[in-house]
């Protein structure tokens, strides 16, 4: 039960402006809904903003990662290393490719694919063919030496850059370093469209491919050159999305701002760890997520009962979770991931938030007592 008059924080707020309003409204006047000159623009700023030659919206991140492994040649019966600390949509795309996911433990700083952890893998797991990594809660993994193992194994390596948004690794935007990048603009993220997805790629070939399996297969209307899907991006989204990337830098550096006062505040507690940030990134801090040993689950009741809102990305490991467990992954251990989703907890950072707000978290965070 709350025991504070003060209005919720919550975890997540979508920032809409009038504009994207007055965008979305002529969308609905024109009676053109799909396919239109609002998903090809975006398509044109979002592939601009991240640096990549193509850019091909979707209907949602999952339907862009599964669009994107199609797309990238990724064969049925192979196997797909990936983190078991993600959204499960990452591990369900492979799936839905005929493929089998390969779950590797994170690194405990970064919560992100442990390079070592991956090299182990690929010594001792026949027929992997690809890398799906995930930059978690927006901060970029070490893409110089996961890279650097897709290279030398002969992998097709996938970024899963769905909390990305505008987070760079050595200066260069995530989501451009491997065969495909993919994004999503579900409502929490750092750019949404309600819901809807973006494949980026500098591959020609796989743009066009991915063009013909987001619209149905068909390069020109009933001409089916191949099995596609209806995962098109309406027109209504798109427009939203044009305008969310317009402003996405400013919310970008809200986001940091947020962040760094709240490590500021909170970086002296010897019970909780703050998020961390190699020297190689720039977290676009999708999530703001600490590490609080024993207490997690004590502290979020406390925020909750004061009206901060929190929430745990991810309370399972994937490999744990009852569809793999049937899948025939009961025996599969990764400890740093399995140790993570009993301790990590999510504080509110987005960009609506004012400093008055992020130092009552801190302050609330502080007065919890974690030997009570």
């Amino acid at each position: 039960m709350r025991t504070t008059s003060q209005q919720m924080i919550p975890i997540a707020k979508p920032l809409i402006t009038d504009e994207d309003k007055h965008r979305v409204l002529a969308v609905l006047d024109s009676g053109h809904l799909v396919a239109g000159q609002w998903v090809a623009e975006f398509e044109r700023a979002f592939g601009a903003y991240v640096g990549a030659r193509h850019a091909v919206a979707t209907s949602s991140g999952t339907t862009a990662l599964m669009v994107a492994l199609e797309a990238a040649g990724i064969p049925p019966g192979s196997r797909v290393i990936t983190t078991p600390l993600t959204f499960g949509a990452t591990a369900n795309a492979i799936l839905h490719r005929g493929a089998r996911p390969v779950f590797v433990d994170i690194d405990p700083r970064t919560y992100n694919l442990d390079p070592q952890a991956v090299e182990e893998a690929l010594r001792r797991t026949p027929d992997v063919r690809a890398m799906v990594v995930v930059h978690l809660y927006g901060l970029p993994c070490p893409m110089d030496s996961l890279g650097e193992l897709a290279r030398r194994h002969g992998l097709t390596l996938i970024e899963d850059a769905a909390q990305a948004h505008g987070a760079r690794y050595r200066s260069r935007h995530v989501g451009t370093f491997g065969a495909a990048g993919v994004f999503s603009f579900y409502p929490s993220k750092n750019v949404t469209t309600g819901e809807g997805g973006m494949v980026v790629t500098d591959d020609a070939g796989l743009a066009e491919r991915a063009r013909l399996l987001v619209d149905g297969g068909q390069r020109s209307r009933y001409v089916y050159e191949t099995l596609g899907y209806n995962f098109r991006m309406p027109e209504i989204a798109a427009a939203l999305g044009v305008g969310q990337l317009e402003h996405l830098e400013e919310r970008q550096a809200r986001r940091r701002r947020n962040a760094a006062r709240l490590t500021a505040g909170l970086a002296d507690l010897d019970w909780l760890v703050p998020p961390t940030e190699p020297p190689d990134c720039v977290h676009a801090y999708h999530q703001y997520t600490v590490r609080v040993p024993r207490v997690r689950d004590r502290l979020r009741r406390h925020l909750e009962a004061r009206g901060i809102a929190t929430r745990v990305y991810y309370p399972v490991p994937i490999h744990k979770t009852p569809l793999y467990q049937q899948l025939g992954y009961g025996q599969v251990r990764c400890p740093e991931a399995e140790r993570a989703t009993a301790e990590i907890l999510s504080l509110p950072v987005h960009p609506a938030l004012g400093e008055a707000e992020i130092d009552r978290i801190i302050d609330e965070v502080r007065r919890f007592d974690p030997r009570a």
